[in-house]
């Protein structure tokens, strides 16, 4: 009985030890400060982009018809070639039309002959008709045929014209220079002014416009912000030209100008955007992606999206002050670029943000900092908006 009760006693003491120890590690826990990485602020530049799907169009487009009806004789281009302004691109049956120049002049000479006739007679008439040798409505009357004669040949002189126009016009040439797509009509076809379908169609694609389209609401901030470089005279606004995967192409363009209506089905407006083309990396057509400037701040403070805790709606941070104790401050946020938040306000140069270790925090609690390092930290200027 003595000896149960002596293991009893012993088992309690070695109760109270563990639990001794359990304390003493548990406050040992609570009284080591949290270990936290931040970020001290410093301002930046930070540019922010948006991403909008645009579509590419021919900087001219010339839908080659004819001037003239006829049998095409021959094809004179290579389809998909580049061509200069003025190539002869289709040669329409000339027969008809040289049939045509020789009868026009024909009657121009027959016309000219008879005003050379009538010129004379008046010529006759004028010292009889002063002698009083014939009446004076003889005269009139072979001054009157003479104008006449003058009136012809001049119209006969626009007939043959029209006709060498039309003569001209069997061979059909290109009116711009650019790249000539297929043809739509063959040797032997039979093509006519009225036809509907063109018979080529030629692009200029040294240069393109890329149509791309963004919401008013979003356009009215985007003017506001970008205000003094869209002004006349400005340099205007750069847009770098993506492909549908988000890689660059190396070119930029242009922002020519904004829609000057909103789609009612959508609320959008058109942005035409000129880009320089040289070795024509975009053909009409072409579905490419357009990195367009919202705003631009030359002093700006940015935090990581990971540092942002939001509560009842508001964002705040946590900050590192005095005595190396954290303090939750509310910050107003901008826009988001490349994972990290712009600071509108809260926030000042030269403070010290909590990035990790946030789970363990609570007001005035004393930490310990090192500095956070970032394989990121680099990309916010040129980043798009997410």
């Amino acid at each position: 009985m003595g000896s149960r009760k002596g293991r009893y006693v012993i088992g309690l003491c070695l109760c109270a030890l563990l639990l001794g120890g359990c304390d003493s590690a548990q406050q040992e826990a609570q009284q080591a400060p949290v270990q936290v990485s931040v970020l001290t602020l410093t301002s930046r530049t930070v540019a922010v982009n948006e991403e909008l799907p645009g579509r590419v169009a021919a900087f001219r487009t010339a839908e080659i018809r004819p001037q003239v009806s006829g049998i095409v004789q021959r094809r004179l281009f290579e389809q998909g070639a580049d061509i200069k302004v003025g190539t002869a691109l289709f040669e329409i049956d000339a027969a008809p039309f040289k049939a045509e120049v020789q009868t026009a002049a024909a009657a121009l000479k027959r016309a000219q002959a008879v005003l050379a006739r009538a010129r004379i007679q008046a010529e006759r008439l004028q010292p009889l008709v002063s002698a009083e040798a014939i009446s004076q409505q003889v005269y009139d009357d072979a001054a009157s045929q003479r104008e006449q004669a003058a009136a012809d040949v001049a119209q006969a002189e626009a007939v043959l014209a029209r006709k060498r126009l039309d003569l001209k016009f069997a061979t059909v040439s290109a009116p711009i220079s650019g790249r000539v797509d297929q043809a739509q009509v063959s040797e032997g076809a039979l093509v006519a002014t009225t036809d509907s379908t063109p018979m080529a169609t030629v692009q200029q694609i040294d240069q393109v416009y890329i149509d791309v389209r963004e919401s008013a609401t979003s356009l009215e901030r985007w003017r506001h912000a970008l205000g003094s470089r869209l002004a006349p005279g400005a340099d205007g606004v750069q847009v770098e030209v993506l492909d549908s995967s988000g890689k660059a192409y190396g070119l930029s363009g242009k922002i020519l100008f904004s829609g000057i209506s909103v789609d009612a089905g959508t609320g959008n407006v058109l942005l035409r955007v000129q880009v320089d083309n040289p070795d024509h990396q975009l053909l009409p057509g072409m579905y490419v992606q357009a990195r367009v400037p919202r705003a631009h701040y030359a002093d700006a403070l940015s935090v990581p999206q990971q540092a942002v805790l939001r509560r009842g709606g508001q964002a705040s941070v946590w900050v590192l002050g005095e005595g190396e104790q954290v303090h939750r401050v509310p910050v107003t946020l901008g826009e988001l670029v490349a994972r990290h938040y712009r600071i509108a306000s809260g926030l000042s140069a030269g403070q010290r943000v909590v990035i990790e270790g946030l789970e363990r925090l609570e007001e005035g609690v004393a930490v310990n900092a090192r500095p956070w390092k970032s394989a990121t930290a680099g990309e916010l200027a040129g980043s798009p908006v997410r």
